[in-house]
């Protein structure tokens, strides 16, 4: 950064010295994304998507990444996925998804439009819940009505000295509270991870985790106090692991499994820090890395007013591929039905297993990154598997299935090289912004001033810093740097713009 200049000095040291270094280009580094194409669905799937994206004016990845990871958490671990035909490796179908864009994107109502069928889902639970509950509570009082009588008849057997006939007139008591029995869900959205465990416990298929805003969520993985929460999500990527929490309160409390897929939107602006604490290796557990379907598509080119039904046909299809897979009687959490490849599906897999493997390791990329590439056989091999349980397949994962999930690899990695670099470039796109709207501001003007306009990628501070940063060491601004004056204070900074910058140079 360059050297600070006291307020008193500054219009005398721009009076002998009015040049300065000429600003330097501040050029876009984001890497191109490869854009969601509806042949990358099965068409039970795709046109509703595309319904949604047309009529929301938003890009179809927000509804397509969100419907993927829903129909993973419906599936659950009752069926798994043998990538290789004699290892026994096996992969659970949970996912992780991130939908990346600025406030006005649309992500959320994408979201919600796309997590439809499994909200209904969840509704039909609750009712049947309830129904069973009122049902439960009258054979409740009928089961004791009947103890009453049993009593009765075995006291008259003791009386008859018939202790036996007492014995078994009691042992065929059975009063059950069902009333206690749970509620099955399939969605949670704020939970501490003790009760989490419970809520598995209770549905051994898997959850889905869903949060309209995922930066809450990882920053507060982040504090140091709540790492053995950070431990459990780390583990629970997998989709087939134990866990076991040991607390005063709750006592233990031991997850069978630890079965949980994630969906949630993100700014770009807050998801940088996290990405530079994994490129950096300060937060470089994984964690991040787990986000495989992270997508940060371009904003759509054009906009237009459209206001039209959904459409009827493509929304019941799409609903009925969600039904479909939770009614499916195929596999129990306790002994779940694994598929393999067919033998065409297992050699384009193989393929493309050796290929990344041998990219990922030759050194060229960052470790963050190398990571990532390195989590996507157990992706790509769980999203094949779902699009051949949507298209019916119950035998084996065919090429037709393979092909697409192999589709969604490259479109991914394109999505994984934009997140990977965004701690640059959020600096970029945010200086900027800042050069675009320099009238806005005083002309001597603050971090603070800056931030209270919440303007677009600059709504916190650390990225406003960075942006300044940048301006700074490319010679568009300069610090000020002002001394307390006679009724104290402490010292200040603000910014000053190179002249250039204010002539329009």
């Amino acid at each position: 950064m360059n050297k600070s200049i006291p307020l008193a000095e500054y219009d005398q040291q721009m009076t002998f010295h009015p040049t300065w270094p000429a600003p330097l280009p501040i050029e876009s580094s984001l890497p191109k994304v490869e854009p969601f194409i509806a042949e990358m669905l099965p068409e039970a799937l795709s046109d509703y998507v595309m319904d949604v994206a047309d009529r929301q004016q938003a890009p179809p990845d927000f509804a397509a990444v969100t419907a993927l990871c829903s129909l993973a958490a419906v599936i659950g671990n009752r069926v798994r996925m043998a990538p290789k035909q004699n290892d026994d490796w096996e992969v659970v179908p949970n996912l992780w998804g991130a939908i990346i864009g600025r406030p006005s994107a649309m992500k959320s109502p994408a979201m919600k439009s796309a997590l439809g069928p499994v909200y209904a889902i969840q509704d039909k639970m609750l009712k049947d819940w309830e129904a069973g509950q009122a049902t439960a509570k009258v054979d409740v009082v009928l089961a004791s009505l009947d103890a009453r009588e049993a009593k009765k008849q075995a006291e008259l057997a003791v009386k008859d000295g018939n202790r036996d006939e007492a014995r078994r007139l009691l042992s065929e008591l059975e009063i059950e509270d069902d009333t206690k029995t749970p509620c099955q869900r399939i969605i949670v959205n704020d939970a501490t991870v003790e009760k989490l465990g419970e809520l598995l416990n209770e549905n051994p298929r898997g959850l889905l985790l869903i949060r309209d805003e995922l930066p809450g969520f990882l920053s507060r993985l982040e504090k140091e106090e709540f790492q053995s929460e950070r431990a459990f999500y780390l583990e629970a990527f997998n989709g087939d692991g134990c866990f076991t929490y040991d607390r005063i309160v709750r006592g233990t409390i031991h997850i069978e499994n630890s079965t949980l897929s994630i969906i949630g939107g993100v700014q770009p602006s807050r998801i940088a820090p996290v990405v530079r604490g994994a490129m950096a290796g300060t937060s470089n557990d994984g964690l991040i890395q787990r986000l495989q379907l992270a997508v940060w598509p371009d904003d759509i080119g054009s906009w237009k007013y459209t206001d039209r039904s959904p459409d009827r046909q493509a929304r019941e299809a799409y609903e009925k591929a969600f039904n479909d897979l939770h009614e499916m009687v195929f596999g129990v959490p306790t002994m779940p039905i694994v598929m393999h490849f067919s033998t065409a599906a297992q050699q384009l897999f193989q393929q493309w297993m050796e290929e990344i493997n041998i990219k990922a390791r030759n050194g060229a990329m960052s470790s963050a990154l190398e990571s990532h590439i390195l989590k996507m056989p157990k992706t790509v091999a769980s999203i094949a598997l779902i699009f051949e349980l949507v298209e019916g397949g119950r035998i084996e994962v065919g090429e037709a299935s393979v092909r697409r999930a192999l589709a969604w690899a490259d479109y991914l990695r394109s999505h994984a090289n934009r997140l990977y670099s965004s701690g640059e470039t959020m600096a970029e796109d945010g200086a900027r912004l800042i050069i675009e709207r320099r009238s806005k501001l005083p002309e001597q003007f603050t971090v603070r001033d800056i931030q209270r306009k919440a303007w677009a990628m600059l709504g916190d501070r650390d990225a406003v810093v960075d942006a300044i940063d940048l301006l700074v060491s490319t010679y568009h601004c300069r610090e000020v740097r002002t001394t307390p004056g006679v009724t104290g204070g402490r010292p200040s900074t603000s910014y000053c713009w190179n002249p250039a910058i204010l002539e329009g140079k």
